[in-house]
């Protein structure tokens, strides 16, 4: 009970600092996943538009999902330096599997009826691309983000090992001070953040769903 009290007046005092890291936590999470989607979501279409490519495509995004985080961050910081920017590169490697593969996947699993029915129409393979085949694909698309942004949000949390900042400042603070205050006090509001993701993204892929399905 005195560790609760403790840690609620700590984090009232402050909040005004932990507000700020977990902006901060949240922008990094946001330009890296942005960053995959701009990337990892052409990738996809590619994989899945020729076949000869997606097993390379796949390969290559498994094997950087592979890679331990730390490790990772340690050989970019070895060409970035140190900072905001390389551990947004690092979030947008991690977050390209998700994104690469459901997207890959959703194109892949649109009713072979359907094409035919727009082909039969007069429409382009541009055409049934991006209005047919991507937007039946956008709840497999919303399930990759949900996933990419919760590991992004995890994996963040070790920036400050490379210079960055967001909650993992806090926590890692508390690990050499050996403060189990300090610890929860960053690690809660990461916890809560990536809920609040998990929720709202799964929100916005029922209603995808929804709306195809009507």
């Amino acid at each position: 009970m005195g560790f609760i009290i403790d840690l609620g007046q700590y984090m009232i005092e402050n909040y005004q600092e932990l507000l700020s890291l977990s902006l901060e936590h949240i922008m990094m999470v946001a330009y890296g996943i942005g960053l995959a989607l701009i990337v990892g979501v052409p990738l996809g279409i590619i994989a899945a538009k020729y076949e000869r490519l997606a097993p390379i495509i796949i390969s290559v995004v498994n094997v950087l999902q592979l890679i331990p985080s730390l490790a990772m961050l340690a050989i970019l910081m070895l060409y970035f330096g140190f900072g905001f920017k390389t551990i947004v590169i690092g979030l947008f490697l991690y977050s390209l599997l998700p994104i690469v593969k459901n997207t890959y996947v959703g194109i892949k699993e649109v009713d072979e009826s359907i094409i035919e029915a727009g082909v039969g129409n007069g429409m382009t393979a541009l055409q049934l691309l991006y209005k047919i085949q991507f937007p039946l694909s956008v709840p497999f698309l919303m399930a990759g983000i949900r996933l990419a942004a919760v590991i992004a949000i995890s994996v963040a949390t070790i920036g400050p090992y490379i210079g960055a900042g967001g909650l993992g400042k806090e926590i890692i603070s508390g690990i050499s001070l050996q403060s189990d205050v300090k610890i929860y006090a960053g690690a809660i509001p990461a916890t809560l953040i990536a809920i609040f993701a998990d929720f709202i993204l799964g929100k916005v892929e029922a209603k995808s769903k929804r709306r195809i399905a009507s």
